[in-house]
């Protein structure tokens, strides 16, 4: 298989969440920026929560854009990897909605993170499954992808980052966010290597 399916795939599944994300969001009855706050649900945290996971999904379509551009052959590996990013991926619409109408409460954020975290990881699988494949066509010589990120400090340094969040959800919520929104910046700054060695 080529990676036209599986990015074609991938990029509804990740549309698909950014819709429902946007539909559970509810207007507030009041026409004042005090109905935001003051209502059932707390609609203004509700908003943040979805501009924050929406900032996520963008940055992993953009960086799988970018990753399987250095796919020239899938195999069932890639395919399972890929779908259990995408099941992380899923459950951040449910994640952004508990977060939201529960701002201030522990297991709410912590679960977030543990969203977040779940999906850093399983994007680091697939990174890896990627490059041994890579390796194994080309007889361990040479893959496009592992020349192209180097050291993954970054990806590292994240999954450190959400487990940080995790625990300080127990403590403040408002440190717990300020790391997730960290986090988001990070990868936020564009990231050239693969286009790079791509081009």
């Amino acid at each position: 298989m080529n990676r036209t399916r599986l990015e074609a795939f991938s990029d509804g599944v990740i549309a698909i969440l950014i819709t429902i994300m946007v539909l559970e969001l509810r207007p507030p009855e009041g026409a004042t920026l005090a109905a935001l706050t003051h209502e059932e649900g707390h609609l203004l945290a509700s908003f943040l929560a979805y501009v924050l996971s929406f900032v996520y999904l963008g940055i992993y379509w953009s960086n799988h854009h970018h990753l399987m551009h250095t796919v020239d052959r899938v195999n069932g590996a890639m395919l399972w990897a890929n779908l259990h990013l995408l099941f992380w991926l899923s459950l951040v619409p449910f994640a952004t909605a508990w977060m939201g109408k529960l701002h201030g409460h522990e297991l709410p954020a912590a679960f977030y993170g543990g969203v977040l975290l779940m999906a850093a990881i399983a994007y680091y699988i697939l990174v890896r499954i990627i490059i041994a494949e890579q390796l194994r066509h080309s007889g361990g010589t040479q893959s496009k992808l592992q020349e192209a990120i180097g050291s993954e400090v970054k990806g590292i340094v994240s999954i450190v980052m959400y487990v940080a969040g995790m625990g300080l959800a127990f403590v403040n919520q408002w440190l717990s966010d300020a790391i997730y929104i960290a986090v988001a910046l990070m990868w936020l700054v564009p990231d050239r290597r693969i286009e790079r060695r791509v081009a």
